[in-house]
């Protein structure tokens, strides 16, 4: 084997893993690697972007659309601290993912040296940490072997992020190390004991709901998934911001059990006799903070499949809990034969009927947040992905987009159930980099955007808008913290502080980057500004002119202040 920087050999590495495109900012403390991907620059890019967050949000898209680890590369110190945001959203989204961390040159350890840091105090790996493991390469020879190690357990049970720390002098080293095969993980079934009694538990059930969601899915997974469902007509709900799982289209979806919750679905959630939880982890955003199931011990029947056995027993003590890969589960599930008689049908269309009659909404003016997200999804493709951060803005895209199920184009929603605010316009970057072919539109707010919208550079300096698929971004604009205004008003009525923005022209900043752009501030206008978006060109921008008054898909501040008030606050 000829000899090699070890930067080169990591590249090399990645190559054989079947990455062809990594995210970061370049660092002097990896330029061996920097070298490496010039050396390939014909197998594998290097996507050079504006700020480490930005960078670890496209990775973290990447591992979400891929079912394969993302990759993001930073320099030490100043960039892993950065990144930290993409870690811990891959983290709590369960979304596999590998960052490289330049180092300090092995003999400047300890010493504080420039930027240096310990990145296993810092990212802390275990249950409430950020990573699952944070392995540092001390030796270029065993480069190959910490890089499939990275991989395998990105992948391995409950998908998440690994830290790899690179000390700079290792990477220049001269290593003859062979690269090592691609890594597959390996899966687990649910045990044909655990079966027996699940479908002992259905017989039983007279009003059952299947909540699915978390990561690991692919599209044979999810095609049984929906057979499963259609062979004991069970209504499927989705965990929060996992609404893809299942086709929102189909008859027996019946919403998103997350933030902003259909009141009909939380009280089906409540009243369900069983329930049967695959792939969340009943956290407290699918949970309606732990209201939903009551902890440790829930009045419905619990059956909670997880591929993470770390993740069962952990909050809840389920009637039944199995250790299983989403790739396995569901299609384990779908060999269950139903009987011909089952009691709960009924139950099941007037749940799905809740969600249709969740999707007539009140007319707001003078811009009508739910008539926008209709008419993209009227316009869009049906595969398009659509990506959000943090805010009540997002409320709108939830409750009135039907997501298509992954089984037909793949993951068609990109959002962090972590609350990572500036998460949607790297994400939407990133997947437009990644899919050329497939629209892709972000949805963020005001504050959300500002917080990571440099990277409209990033995209129209590697073209993420060259393919057949569109890249459109839309700024929901209300001058404020829409969010932490509406706690606000509800806790402390009247009194307004540090939640006002003092925004720029998002148009005008927008065509600064070399995007197209408009400005909507009526409902009548928002159609044609879209499909002009829907035009081959530049990416486009549309800033969406919303009253502030105007806080959730359900009420208004003036609504949730006036109720404060009544109620004593």
């Amino acid at each position: 084997m000829k000899s090699r920087p070890a930067g080169h050999v990591l590249v090399e590495a990645l190559i054989a893993q079947g990455v062809d495109t990594c995210f970061g900012v370049p660092g002097e403390s990896y330029l061996a690697v920097l070298d490496g991907f010039h050396e390939h620059r014909d197998r594998i890019r290097f996507i050079a972007c504006r700020q480490e967050g930005g960078a670890a949000f496209m990775a973290e898209a990447q591992g979400k659309l891929s079912g394969r680890p993302g990759i993001c590369f930073v320099t030490r110190g100043p960039g892993a601290t950065n990144a930290s945001i993409g870690l811990h959203t891959a983290f709590q989204d369960s979304t596999p993912m590998v960052l490289f961390v330049g180092q300090v040159a092995s003999d400047q350890r300890d010493r504080e040296a420039f930027q240096e840091l310990d990145y296993r105090q810092f990212f802390g790996p275990g249950t409430l940490g950020m990573a699952k493991w944070v392995g540092e390469v001390q030796d270029a020879d065993r480069l190959p072997e910490y890089i499939a190690r990275a991989f395998h357990t990105a992948m391995q049970g409950r998908p998440g992020p690994v830290v790899l720390v690179l000390p700079e002098d290792m990477l220049r080293k001269p290593t003859t190390a062979p690269v090592l095969p691609r890594v597959t993980p390996a899966h687990a079934w649910p045990a044909p004991g655990g079966l027996r009694d699940l479908r002992a538990l259905l017989m039983a059930a007279k009003r059952p709901l299947v909540i699915a969601g978390g990561s690991g899915w692919d599209a044979d997974a999810a095609r049984a998934l929906q057979r499963f469902a259609e062979s004991w007509q069970l209504p499927v709900g989705c965990g929060f911001r996992f609404q893809d799982t299942f086709d929102n289209r189909h008859a027996l979806y019946v919403g998103d059990v997350g933030i902003g919750i259909n009141p009909r679905l939380a009280q089906r959630v409540k009243d369900a006799d069983l329930i049967i939880a695959l792939g969340v982890r009943l956290g407290e955003m699918t949970t309606g903070g732990y209201t939903l199931l009551m902890p440790p011990r829930p009045t419905q029947k619990l059956v909670h499949i997880h591929a993470g056995a770390e993740e069962l027993g952990r909050v809840y003590t389920a009637d039944l809990m199995l250790q299983a890969s989403m790739a396995c589960a569901a299609k384990a599930l779908e060999g269950l034969a139903a009987p011909v008689d089952l009691p709960w049908r009924e139950w099941a269309a007037s749940a799905h009927a809740d969600y249709e009659a969740n999707h007539v909404a009140p007319a707001v003016a003078p811009l009508d947040m739910a008539v926008v997200m209709k008419t993209l999804q009227r316009l869009a493709p049906s595969h398009a992905v659509y990506t959000n951060g943090a805010g009540n803005y997002s409320g709108w895209l939830h409750r009135y987009v039907r997501y298509f199920g992954l089984q037909h184009e793949g993951r068609t929603q990109l959002a962090p159930t972590s609350g990572a605010m500036g998460y949607g316009l790297p994400a939407a970057v990133g997947a437009a980099l990644l899919h050329p072919e497939r629209t892709v539109i972000n949805v963020a707010g005001d504050g959300d955007f500002l917080m990571t919208g440099q990277e409209l550079a990033t995209a129209t300096g590697y073209g993420a808008n060259r393919g057949a698929g569109r890249l459109v971004s839309l700024v929901v604009d209300n001058g404020s913290y829409g969010t932490i205004r509406m706690h606000q008003e509800r806790e402390y009525p009247g009194r307004v502080s540090g939640s006002d923005l003092f925004n720029p022209d998002f148009a005008a900043l927008a065509r600064a980057y070399g995007w197209r752009a408009a400005r909507v501030e009526r409902t009548e206008d928002f159609e044609a500004a879209f499909a002009e978006a829907l035009q081959a060109g530049a990416p486009m921008l549309i800033h969406l002119v919303l009253n502030a008054d105007v806080s959730t898909t359900r009420s208004t501040l003036a609504a949730i202040r006036d109720a404060a008030r009544l109620a004593g606050r």
